[in-house]
């Protein structure tokens, strides 16, 4: 549930025009002398509703859709590997500039028997890579405003270095995990219960789209992943409105020296904004006005890549699939043992070295063209091997 990505555009410029913190900022008097009831926004709480309503939907819809489109995409795309399904998920997420979605469609791929687990969790790793990408589109619309392109370009470089660092560790961790059958063992429950009731709310409205517009698999697909794409949208705007005062970054400057802090902090923010694009595109408005400094969001953006992965993981257990949520649990903890060694280990090291890549990356002209085009190069290169 980044990217995975939902409306980053709007999310950076109101980031810009408003300011954002981590804190809601206090009411006046009067309302602080209200009951809790009447400060509840329950418009929000109304649109979170409808907004989980809308995703469960869009993954029955992708569900059935997929079963569907198995032999279409066994026949037009080469997902014979795991470097094969990386590519896919890679350019995927490029495609619909969110990497959440992808995520949910690699999950149904696997319960259709499109694909293995390795190749689910190969195509979530290229999702991840391709939602990374989407920060650092935020920072080419501001360069576009006239703003610095080194400090505008740098949030989204970070970004992408640190996921694409990370995803090599739980490339690793995570295959091993899966091999070993270790992660077989772990069960969320087998969701009868929680899929008991989602038929009762559900099914009438899908077989809406199934049996009364006899919509063909690949169309079940195409309005769920349309659906999905909403949803993260409504998400996004359920998030209470944030504003961000000097007074208050004062009391909490201290705390962005701290690797360990920052860590939990991106955990948090994206745990609660279900968005790693959202959590992410904060720090774009926040760098410009000098709040944050680019070493200090490196163990966010480590945080970051770990939590948003709650929506995929409420995506496999809805799918009531074992085995979608033992790939995800394997990212997931591949990620985070990885960071958890660069923390511990090597994080100054570790912190110079991406700095430097970042300079060097937006120094001269030749650099960024180098680098731009060998993001899109790459998942092509692994579609095709």
């Amino acid at each position: 549930m980044t990217n995975d990505s939902h409306d980053s555009d709007v999310s950076a410029a109101a980031a810009e025009s408003q300011g954002l913190s981590l804190v809601t900022p206090p009411d006046d008097a009067a309302a602080q002398g209200r009951p809790l009831w009447q400060r509840i926004s329950w418009p929000k709480i109304g649109l979170f509703i409808v907004s989980l309503y809308l995703f469960i939907l869009a993954l029955t819809l992708m569900k059935d859709g997929a079963r569907g489109l198995a032999p279409l995409v066994q026949d037009r795309f080469s997902l014979n590997n795991a470097f094969n399904t990386m590519g896919f998920g890679w350019l995927f997420a490029y495609v619909v500039m969110s990497g959440s979605p992808v995520a949910a469609s690699a999950l149904t791929f696997l319960d259709a028997g499109i694909i293995t687990p390795i190749q689910t969790f190969t195509m979530i790793i290229g999702s991840r890579m391709g939602a990374s990408f989407i920060i650092l589109f935020i920072g080419f619309i501001y360069v576009l405003r006239g703003r610095n392109r080194s400090t505008s370009l740098s949030m989204g470089l970070l970004s992408f270095t640190v996921t694409g660092s990370l995803q090599i560790g739980s490339v690793i961790i995570g295959t091993l995990l899966l091999r070993s059958g270790l992660l077989g063992r772990f069960s969320l429950g087998n969701g009868a219960a929680l899929t008991s009731i989602t038929d009762v709310l559900i099914d009438p409205v899908s077989g809406i789209f199934k049996n009364t517009l006899h919509l063909p698999a690949w169309g079940l697909f195409l309005v769920g992943l349309g659906i999905i794409l909403l949803t993260f949208n409504l998400f996004d705007r359920c998030l209470p409105e944030m504003t961000i005062k000097e007074s208050q970054v004062g009391r909490v400057s201290r705390l962005v020296y701290n690797p360990l802090i920052m860590f939990l902090l991106g955990s948090a923010v994206t745990l609660v904004s279900m968005s790693v694009s959202v959590s992410l595109s904060i720090l774009v408005p926040l760098s410009h006005r000098g709040f944050v400094r680019r070493e200090n969001v490196i163990p966010y953006i480590m945080g970051a890549n770990i939590t948003t992965f709650i929506d995929t993981l409420l995506a496999a257990v809805l799918l009531n699939n074992h085995a979608a949520v033992s790939v995800v649990m394997a990212e997931m903890l591949g990620v985070a043992i990885t960071a958890m060694i660069i923390l511990l280990v090597a994080f100054r090291r570790y912190e110079r070295g991406a700095l430097r890549f970042v300079q060097w990356v937006t120094e001269k002209n030749l650099n960024l063209a180098l680098f731009m085009f060998s993001i899109f190069l790459i998942p092509i290169v692994l579609i095709l091997i």
